[in-house]
Order: C-alpha cells, then structure tokens, then sequence
C-alpha cells in the first residue's frame, strides 16, 4: 500500500516540473521582453530625433500614413538609399551590445509606425506616432523565417545569411464572410500556418491588438478566433511573426505599443 501511494506520488512530482519549469521560462522571456520593448522606443526616439552629420538615418515623417502600419526597417521611411535596408542588423538584436557575436543573439524586436493624425508640413509637422513593437526570440542560428514583400502581403525568403535572418512581422490578408465578429478566415491558404494559437494580431489600418484563442482544426482551419470582436474600423490585413520555416514554436514573446510624438 505505502509503495503505491509513494509511487502515485512520485508520477504526480514529475508531472509538475515541466509545468513548474514551462511558466518559469514564460515568466523570464516576458521580463526580458519588457526590457528589449524599452530599448526599441528608445532607440527608435534616436532616430526619429535625426543625425545632422548623417541624414541617411533620419525618419521622415511625412511620408509615415495614418491608415496603415509601416515597418520601421523599411527604406521608404527613411531617405533614398537605392532600396537597401538602412539599418545595419545588430541594431535590432538583444543585448545590442557590438561586441557579441549577432549569432549568439537569441532576442530581437521589429516595430511598425502609424500616423494618429494626419500629417501637414505647415500646420502638424510632427503628429504623434503609434509604434507597435514586436519582441520575438530565436532559439538557434540556422532557423530561417519569413520577410516581410510588400507586393504581395505575404511572406518571402530572402537569400541573406542565415544568423542575419530574424523574426520579422508579416502581412496576412483576412476576411469575415459570414463568419461570427470575433472570427476571422485567413483567405490565403498557404498563409494559414502564420497564424496559430495563442499568437499575436495586429490589425493594419488601426494598429488595435488582437489575441488567437484558437485557429480550428480540420476543414475549418483557415478560421481563427480572436480574444475579442474585430472592430468596424479595422481593416482586410493583420501582422504577424509566423513560426520559422522548418517547424519549431511561435517565436513572437510579447508585442508592445506606445503613442511617440517624434
């Protein structure tokens, strides 16, 4: 009798530590989540603020939108630079300190801008700025993810170095036809493994912030179900940081979002 229930209780000790060991891990990454989101606003103030011996880096305003999100890393935001991206990689890696190794790196964040009012280089030279900021983690060097193709909305490869390949925000195009208002189809279908449970939404046109409850199983696995109803004003396209190419777990720890009058 005493053999068994010690051996009841022993099955029940196991079971606990990968729960106990789980939401440990979960409570770590968001605290370094928090600290990595802190460092994005401030960085992207730095250049917002503008470098008067080096105009290359310098955001301009004018030509962010207030009905779309845009990536911050995107070269049209910034002053020509023949399309290359202007922001050298370590600057978006955690720690970002120069001196370690960009491989060794296993924290990174994005951020897209919006306008909250319109833009007027006379009246409103500066409106204020919704940044939303995306912390996301990468387990090991030879995982490839998905860049952002502003032609098609969804997601490409890009033939870049592998350590330099980073978990990056995606746009993904969604619809409600006849479906409930906290529901949405995902309408490309090769797109529909971007988006999974407990992911991360974000609407394109408001920027609002939308929590996966569930993407169905079976024949219905293209709809998701959302933390809340889809708003009236939001729009046919959300970002997301899908999982890498080759399998592995959601990389996206936490999104973030700050009104920034640059």
């Amino acid at each position: 009798m005493s053999i068994g229930v010690l051996s009841v209780g022993m099955i029940f000790i196991a079971g606990v530590f990968p729960v106990a060991i789980y939401f440990s891990t979960v409570s770590t990454e968001r605290t370094i989540a928090a600290v990595v989101a802190d460092e994005a606003f401030a960085k992207i103030r730095i250049y917002a603020e503008g470098d008067p011996n080096d105009s290359m880096d310098d955001i301009d305003v004018g030509k962010l939108e207030d009905d779309r999100l845009q990536d911050f890393n995107d070269a049209n935001i910034f002053p020509a630079t023949d399309g290359n991206k202007p922001i050298e990689p370590n600057e978006f890696a955690y720690p970002s300190d120069p001196n370690i190794n960009l491989k060794r790196k296993q924290y990174y964040w994005s951020a897209l801008c919006r306008l909250t009012e319109e833009y007027d280089s006379d009246t409103n030279p500066n409106p204020p700025v919704q940044v939303t900021v995306f912390v996301s983690r990468k387990v090991a060097p030879h995982l490839r993810y998905y860049e952002p193709d502003a032609n098609t909305g969804g997601g490409v490869d890009w033939p870049i170095p592998e350590y330099t390949n980073r978990p990056v925000p995606v746009k993904v195009e969604v619809g409600q036809p006849g479906l409930r208002d906290n529901e949405l189809r995902i309408d490309d279908s090769r797109e529909k493994n971007f988006i999974n449970d407990g992911y991360t939404i974000v609407d394109d046109e408001t920027g609002r912030i939308y929590r996966v409850l569930e993407r169905y199983p079976g024949n219905n696995d293209d709809i998701i179900l959302l933390d809340k109803d889809w708003c009236e004003d939001c729009g046919d396209e959300v970002w997301v940081v899908p999982p890498p190419k080759n399998g592995s777990r959601g990389p996206c720890i936490a999104v973030y979002q700050r009104v920034i009058q640059f």
